[in-house]
């Protein structure tokens, strides 16, 4: 299915005037969209839940913080940016109390919408606006005059113009400087998971891992196999964002070229297709989404969730890393991740 691309002289940022905007949460995204919205000169407020350790930090960056039920009370358009696990019962608890007709429900994800986690009332808009990057990158770029792509998309339109809020709430964080792409709940969530399972995070991961365990059990040294398999991979990732697959392969070495067209073929083979179409399989059919709660849920107390998390962690893999990421001089304020 194909969808319009929108840019700055295709909204009408005017959507946005004399509205107040809610974000909840003040993590990665939340902090970008408010302080975006901030300098774009939204009335903006904050929703926390009570001693969340983000209060402080978002009022020293100049934004009035309040409960979430307060902030949905005060809202005309309520951002959703807490995990996706907890959405659905604050929902219920703070939003939903505090709707009134013609409210808008924002989101930067669909998941909770798409799997029927949140059903909002039908009076009131469901749009959604997801930035295609971190949210220091989208904090970062709309300070330099830039913009991030993103996604966005109005599911449920109750005042006629859910569409155009939703154009408007992207513009006014930056999005329309770059682009803003229209989507649908479906295609955003289930892609975007695809993506993370099986690429991005649960591909790219078990591939590197995979390749620093082959050198390892060959006889390698564990610090030669991670900077062959793990720390390389930004060099050519950062290729291929610029410059597509085409570009990384004309920086690149003809021997590393060559074994690129006849080695990668014998690591992703028809099983590994298989085992992605699977995947999407399970992402379409909600068995991932039912799975995924479950174990997030306070019943189960993420047992199996935390397991994995501290399986991970302990691998040499991980061990070996850390000793050879000591050895480069990053700067702690540069760094994505401080710890």
């Amino acid at each position: 299915m194909a969808f319009r691309m929108y840019h700055e002289q295709d909204v009408d940022v005017s959507k946005l005037d004399g509205k107040h905007v809610a974000v909840i949460g003040y993590g990665s995204q939340g902090h970008a969209h408010a302080l975006n919205l901030k300098d774009s000169g939204v009335d903006v407020k904050v929703g926390l839940r009570p001693g969340s350790k983000s209060a402080e930090k978002a009022r020293k960056q100049g934004l009035e913080v309040v409960s979430n039920a307060e902030v949905a009370k005060w809202a005309d358009i309520i951002m959703i940016l807490i995990n996706d696990e907890y959405q659905a019962a604050m929902y219920k608890k703070d939003i939903e109390p505090n709707l009134e007709p013609g409210k808008t429900i924002a989101f930067a994800h669909g998941f909770n919408i798409h799997y029927g986690c949140i059903e909002v009332r039908p009076d009131c808009n469901v749009i959604m606006v997801a930035p295609k990057a971190p949210g220091h990158t989208v904090r970062s770029t709309y300070q330099d005059g830039k913009g991030v792509p993103m996604l966005v998309c109005a599911h449920q339109d109750a005042t006629g113009d859910a569409f155009d809020i939703a154009l408007a709430y992207g513009a006014a964080i930056g999005g329309a400087r770059a682009a803003l792409l229209e989507t649908d709940f479906k295609t955003e969530t289930e892609t975007d998971l695809f993506g993370e399972q099986n690429v991005l995070c649960g591909g790219v991961t078990d591939l590197m891992e995979a390749g620093f365990n082959t050198l390892v059990e060959a006889g390698y040294d564990p610090r030669n196999a991670y900077f062959e398999c793990i720390h390389e991979m930004k060099l050519i990732v950062d290729l291929i964002y610029e410059s597509g697959f085409a570009g990384m392969r004309s920086s690149i070495s003809n021997t590393a070229e060559y074994g690129d067209y006849t080695a990668g073929p014998r690591v992703i083979t028809d099983a590994a297709r298989e085992g992605m179409r699977e995947n999407l399989r399970r992402i379409q059919n909600g068995e991932f989404a039912k799975e995924f709660l479950l174990d997030m849920s306070e019943e189960s107390h993420q047992v199996h969730f935390k397991a994995m998390r501290r399986q991970q962690a302990e691998t040499l893999m991980e061990k070996t890393g850390k000793q050879i990421r000591a050895l480069y001089a990053w700067n702690d304020e540069d760094k994505l991740l401080n710890n």
